[in-house]
């Protein structure tokens, strides 16, 4: 397990607890948790929605690196800047 601090502004902390208890969770940590892994859960939806779509439409019959890695990046891209 991993231990990560981060420093919030009163009104984003305040926010974040607000949400955190609207959605029922006990606690931020939990929340904060439960949005990181929806992130990781949408990513590879988004990941297996372009490979099924490259699949449907017979662009390609073989995947290169350079079709991979441009796959990898658009669904890395960082939610927040």
């Amino acid at each position: 397990m991993t231990t990560l601090q981060i420093t919030l502004d009163l009104q984003t902390g305040e926010a974040a607890k607000a949400q955190a208890s609207a959605a029922g969770f006990g606690t931020v940590d939990d929340y904060v948790r439960a949005l990181i892994q929806a992130d990781e859960h949408r990513r590879d939806a988004a990941l297996d929605r372009k490979l099924i779509d490259a699949i449907e439409e017979g662009e390609a019959t073989e995947m290169t690196a350079g079709d991979w890695e441009h796959i990898r990046s658009s669904v890395n891209k960082p939610l927040f800047h």
